[in-house]
């Protein structure tokens, strides 16, 4: 039985997975300077919105979502190149 590298679970330190994963979310509608300012509270919905997710909101702090902004941020610069 084989499985999908995509299935399997995510969780909070998993940045660069995450960051894919928003990008593929939102695409260009956030560019680097628009990352930077997006309210933690809205990131930490967003990240508990990624299929196969299994974090939860408790485990989140500053750390994380910083580390996440930057994955984000590289995936966006990746893709507008």
């Amino acid at each position: 039985m084989a499985f999908d590298l995509e299935d399997l679970p995510l969780d909070w330190s998993d940045y660069e997975d995450i960051g894919m994963a928003l990008y593929d979310r939102f695409g260009d509608e956030f560019d680097e300077s628009k990352i930077y300012r997006i309210r933690f509270t809205d990131l930490i919905e967003w990240v508990l919105e990624i299929p196969h997710f299994k974090g939860r909101r408790e485990e989140c702090n500053e750390n994380h979502l910083e580390q996440i902004q930057i994955a984000w941020v590289y995936e966006w610069r990746e893709n507008n190149k």
